[in-house]
């Protein structure tokens, strides 16, 4: 398949080795719509990919310059890094670019180019599929990092029982933020939503296509949202997986997960106690808790292997309350360490989703930089003391955790801007799907989405307790996914406040019987050079949303 050639969009866009017809208007451009931004990037020169897995599958990346701040187009500029992977389909059957991305904010989707090969039937194969750092995320530049080891091992008690502790978070809280300030100075003030929606039309430009076709993933849903208000008519078709509810942008939404965390952790913990014979843990929902919670306070005068503290501890845990993936790893490191004292499994499994060093703390950092930015968070403490302590009485396992997690927005340096009004009413029709317990982005913003795109249709996983896990092998979603991307047919849209069809959610893991010894599973990443499912689903867990 040959390139895309950029420079020739204006006569024509190869694709699949044949010419398209131009996709750049010659007529005067009209006045932007509120919110839209004039920019006319240069061309994305194309190369070779630094990912293995990448390169396997035959993508292209390349770098795409944009303006730091957009009402400055001729001041800094800025590059995104960028991947595609070509259409695999002859000319009079492609279907355009899709745009990808994974959530956080700052999750990396170079790679998630590679997604298309996950749709059923083939009907990924008729799109070139792009993946790209946002900016100030992975390979894009600048990228920024302010920590390495913010999320070292045996950090404070999370729960802030004495003032001494509470003071401690404060303080490190502050020292995190005063440390962004310092390593991203004016880039702070430019990584909003707004920013970022306005990349990915200067990117749709680039590739020289008139419209977009989209799949995103948690806070990848809000990107999406954003993107359909403000461009609209350069929207084809979109995928939105698990829905920020566009009302709680960004405090009252943490506290929302914190409730919603609180009943998926007791799922979990019941079925913990539905394999007492793997596992030994507790026989009953309530046995298995308890364990968690007298280990957990143990770890307070005496962090497993020194290390394993009670914070790291909520931090492996929380896994299970964003998706069934992992359930068997999390259960045989928690028995091997309640049975036979090994801590190995706790501290295999913390490492995979909290890497320390130099950078390692980009997608944190990101994270803050966004959702800080894109709203004012409420500057008093007391606010924030008072509303967790709320939660905290009815959803005890997260809500600290949580609140530190976002406690720098109180003193971050970034410039504060106002979120857009989410309104899909010029969108075309687009798909929605999350599962019923949802906890990243709880079930109720996907139904305020659905009311707020009225062609939309939305897809529901009845019960499911999994966060951005489509494309997973769940053939009735996934089905009607691919149907959605082959021809445009949406599920029949359906009179209230509901969704329009319903599936069975992803399964629970059924374990395999009790072995001599138990260790939790390392990452697929952590071992192989290439690009897989497993891999994929670590991405869009991100940095929690």
């Amino acid at each position: 398949m040959k390139k895309i050639v950029a420079a020739l969009a204006a006569a024509g866009v190869v694709v699949g080795g044949a010419v398209l017809a131009p996709s750049v208007s010659a007529a005067p451009a009209a006045k932007p719509a509120p919110n839209q931004v004039n920019y006319d990037p240069a061309p994305i020169a194309w190369g070779t990919c630094a990912s293995p897995g990448l390169q396997r599958r035959g993508a292209q990346c390349g770098f795409l310059e944009v303006p730091l701040d957009y009402a400055k187009p001729t001041g800094t500029k800025i590059k995104l890094a960028v991947s595609r992977i070509a259409a695999k389909v002859t000319p009079d059957k492609y279907q355009g670019i899709m745009l990808t991305n994974p959530g956080g904010p700052g999750g990396s989707g170079l790679t998630l180019s590679v997604l298309g090969e996950y749709v059923p039937n083939g009907a990924g194969a008729a799109y070139d599929w792009i993946g790209f750092d946002p900016r100030g995320v992975g390979s894009s530049q600048p990228s920024l990092s302010c920590d390495g080891g913010y999320f070292g091992y045996n950090r404070p008690d999370y729960i802030p029982v004495t003032s001494k502790l509470e003071q401690t978070w404060l303080n490190r809280s502050k020292g995190y933020a005063a440390a962004c300030d310092k390593a991203g100075g004016d880039l702070l003030d430019h990584v909003k939503t707004t920013d970022s929606v306005n990349d990915m039309d200067a990117l749709r430009k680039a590739l020289g296509q008139e419209k977009i076709n989209y799949y995103g993933f948690s806070y990848g849903t809000y990107l999406g949202q954003v993107y359909a208000t403000t461009y609209p008519e350069r929207v084809r078709r979109m995928v939105l997986d698990s829905n920020v509810d566009p009302r709680a942008v960004w405090y009252q939404a943490n506290l929302d997960q914190d409730v919603a965390f609180g009943g998926n952790i007791k799922i979990y913990f019941d079925w913990v106690a539905k394999y007492d014979s793997v596992y030994h843990l507790g026989k009953t929902e309530a046995a298995v808790e308890a364990t968690f919670y007298r280990e957990q306070n143990k770890f307070r005068t005496k962090p497993a292997g020194g290390i394993i503290g009670p914070d790291e501890f909520t931090d492996i845990f929380l896994q299970a309350g964003y998706y069934v993936f992992g359930w068997e790893d999390i259960a045989n490191a928690f028995s091997a360490w309640v049975n036979n004292a090994d801590y190995s499994g706790l501290k295999s499994l913390y490492d995979a989703s909290n890497a320390q060093g130099p950078g390692a703390d980009n997608g944190f950092a990101m994270y803050l930089a966004t959702q800080c930015t894109d709203v004012q968070w409420p500057t008093s403490w007391n606010k924030w003391r008072i509303d967790n302590w709320i939660t905290f009485l009815r959803a005890p396992f997260e809500t600290w955790g949580n609140a530190w997690f976002n406690a720098p927005c109180v003193y971050w340096a970034g410039k504060v801007g106002k979120p857009v009004q989410v309104d899909g009413a010029k969108a075309p029709p687009i798909l929605l799907v999350d599962e019923t317990k949802d906890a990243a982005t709880p079930y109720e913003g996907s139904l305020e989405v659905r009311s707020r795109f009225p062609k939309s249709s939305l897809i529901e996983g009845v019960g499911g307790t999994t966060h951005a896990g489509t494309l997973n092998g769940d053939a009735c979603m996934d089905n009607q996914i691919a149907d959605y991307l082959a021809t445009g047919t949406l599920p029949t849209r359906k009179p209230g406040r509901r969704s329009d069809t319903q599936c069975d959610p992803l399964p629970q893991p059924v374990p395999a019987p009790a072995a001599t010894e138990r260790k939790a599973a390392i990452a697929p990443s952590a071992t192989s050079t290439d690009i897989t499912r497993a891999d994929i689903q670590k991405i869009i867990l991100g940095v929690r949303g």
